[in-house]
């Protein structure tokens, strides 16, 4: 037993020291970050913009330095402008629906993610030292396809805090996504969903395998009516869960953990990309 603690020990330095040398810009190997489970009411823009804040202060003071909303957290899928609660439940550049929250990131030295609507498109977005960046979700579902278009390209995002797999809901369900997002060296992936409650059960043991196949952590974020916010490690194992109440769930990710993991069980150096064909097309 102690030689293996031992030898843990040591491959646990050596993946650090591996980690300082692959990204010697990021703050922290090891972040503390949350997943706010918010309740989101279509179209009551200044509730969900008030819930959001009071969500985001309560991770911060667990001392989170990554907060992610669910997906369109602050409109929810409003279609009907009659049931606006303001003028416009969709955002425009420079998104001024965002500006408290660009002001929360400045203050506090943290990262924000989420998604808004944007005319045809649901983007998702990093607010991050006084910069946002943004990327669409890709797959559009359901009643959705009536109201949004599809992004047309996957890239991770560039921040402080590491390069984000940034996808949204139904992408989930998509697993070239994430491989796509993890094969152009995103460091930890995220997903924004309004997944249903009915069905939870796809959406806990999905979330876990887009962990499991991409070796990287997933911070996989739902709203409230569905529940079930997870926060999993590289490997595969759950960090923590939220019930179906709305909450914040909180948990530290280790990146020289992932880099060990990978060392361990090589799956990307094995892959045999020349014999997969195009089984995607």
């Amino acid at each position: 037993m102690a030689l293996h603690t031992l030898s843990r020990a040591v491959n646990v330095l050596l993946a650090s020291a591996i980690s300082i040398l692959i990204y010697p810009k990021l703050p922290y190997f090891s972040m503390r970050v949350a997943c706010l489970q918010q309740q989101v009411l279509p179209c009551k823009i200044e509730e969900n913009l008030s819930t959001g804040l009071q969500m985001a202060g309560v991770a911060l003071a667990e001392g989170a330095r990554v907060l992610v909303f669910p997906e369109l957290f602050l409109t929810g899928f409003c279609y009907e402008p009659a049931r606006q609660s303001c003028q416009s439940a969709e955002d425009l550049p420079p998104y001024p629906s965002l500006d408290l929250f660009r002001a929360l990131a400045e203050e506090h030295d943290c990262l924000i993610i989420g998604s808004i609507r944007s005319g045809s498109l649901n983007l998702g977005f990093c607010l991050d030292d006084g910069e946002m960046q943004l990327r669409p979700k890709i797959h559009i579902f359901g009643e959705e396809r009536e109201h949004f278009v599809g992004g047309g390209s996957i890239s991770p995002v560039d921040t402080r805090w590491g390069r984000i797999g940034l996808q949204i809901c139904y992408d989930l369900r998509f697993p070239e996504v994430a491989r796509s997002l993890a094969l152009q060296g995103a460091d930890f992936l995220v997903t924004l969903a309004q997944f249903p409650g009915i069905r939870r059960s796809q959406w806990r043991t999905l979330s876990m395998a887009r962990a499991i196949e991409n070796q990287m952590p997933h911070l996989a974020c739902n709203w409230a009516n569905g529940g079930g916010s997870l926060i999993i490690d590289a490997r595969g194992e759950i960090l923590a869960e939220a019930g179906s109440d709305q909450t914040a769930i909180v948990a530290d990710i280790d990146l020289s953990d992932r880099d060990l993991f990978r060392m361990q069980i090589p799956c990307f150096d094995h892959r045999r990309p020349e014999i997969y064909g195009r089984w995607g097309d």
